[in-house]
């Protein structure tokens, strides 16, 4: 019953006409223990040999692949060899399938398979791009606030081609849904003309990143706000009412923005202008102002506080004192907490403040 294959007593490798006459050969049951043995096997390499293997290595990327491909491969196995099984079984018992239902069953078992490699395909997208985005120092063309952008394409792709391949296994001619989604393509374009400028302006957002979630912005309508969302359709904002505003990309893109969190750190400069009358002592004016924010929490110390004389104004000398707060959430507090120090301070030691005064003379 199971015979050598042809040539191979002579010390030669069987051709591959050799290797198909000795397949037709077997019997269901041969087939059927080869399936077997055969996953057996591979399910013993994965989860022995290479698992055991990686789990020596400094790094889990090469488990969770290992891992990811292990059960579309067994069940690929699997399943073409029960569909071999089951066709060589129907041709020796005579159960009178036609060729069309057991290429069906055939077609089935391998669109089964086709979407486990998609599944285990989409698990390896994740782990690769978390480990790019996590050593954004090796990979400056990856960071983690472009890390959606990349992660929605690759899965775009991924199905796609597994969508491909299912209906190539099923002989679907694909030029008319080429045609078709062309003609579609162009007439969803067309009425869906605000909802694509939104898409389009999203991906462009992730991809130049002129903000990220966390940041603080102001848009030269006057919004200001931290970044909770960026989506593909909208960017939302929470602004210091907690008041959470939702902003269409095609807008934020042609937007021009201010970034308060977007340069090397996250501290932000406060500035309060004060006004002393002339004739005050300008030293003391500006030991007060200094020694205000150097006792003041809110206030970031490095880099230190400082204090310019900026002008000789109509009524007043005009200084203004600059500090750093280390978050912009803090900014509108910072500025609260200078000026009530400042007045106090300055009316404990004499300092006046002016303020416009008019004289009207009565004409008698």
């Amino acid at each position: 019953m199971g015979s050598v294959p042809p040539g191979s007593h002579h010390g030669r490798v069987p051709s591959l006409e050799e290797i198909q006459e000795y397949w037709g050969k077997l019997e269901w049951w041969h087939v059927l223990v080869a399936t077997v043995v055969g996953a057996w096997l591979i399910r013993w390499i994965l989860t022995r040999l290479l698992l055991g293997l990686t789990r020596k290595t400094s790094t889990q990327i090469d488990d969770h692949i290992v891992r990811a491909f292990g059960l579309p491969l067994f069940v690929t196995i699997v399943l073409l060899g029960l569909g071999a099984t089951l066709d060589r079984a129907a041709v020796q018992f005579e159960w009178g399938f036609s060729e069309d239902s057991l290429a069906t069953l055939d077609r089935t078992a391998v669109t089964i398979a086709i979407l486990f490699w998609i599944r285990g395909l989409l698990r390896i997208a994740d782990v690769l791009l978390d480990a790019m985005a996590r050593r954004a120092d090796q990979f400056q063309w990856i960071q983690t606030r472009s890390l959606p952008l990349y992660d929605i394409t690759s899965k775009l792709l991924i199905v796609a081609g597994g969508i491909w391949s299912i209906l190539a296994v099923w002989d679907k001619d694909l030029t008319p849904f080429m045609a078709s989604a062309g003609i579609v393509g162009i007439a969803v374009g067309f009425a869906a003309k605000d909802t694509l400028a939104n898409l389009f302006a999203g991906i462009f957002i992730m991809a130049d990143a002129p903000y990220k979630i966390g940041d603080f912005i102001v848009l030269d309508s006057g919004e200001r706000g931290r970044v909770t969302d960026i989506g593909i359709r909208s960017t939302r904002l929470i602004t210091r009412d907690d008041i959470e505003i939702t902003l269409p990309n095609a807008i934020m893109a042609n937007a021009k923005i201010m970034n308060e969190t977007g340069g090397p750190y996250m501290k932000m400069r406060v500035r309060v202008n004060v006004g002393v009358a002339y004739g005050s002592d300008i030293d003391q004016v500006r030991a007060i102002l200094l020694d205000v924010a150097l006792k003041e929490e809110l206030i970031d110390q490095d880099p230190p506080p400082s204090v310019r004389f900026r002008e000789f104004g109509d009524s007043a000398l005009l200084f203004q004192l600059r500090a750093y707060v280390a978050e912009p959430v803090v900014h509108g507090r910072a500025v609260d907490a200078l000026n009530t120090a400042i007045y106090k301070r300055f009316n404990e030691a004499g300092v006046e403040i002016p303020f416009p005064q008019r004289v009207v003379t009565m004409k008698q």
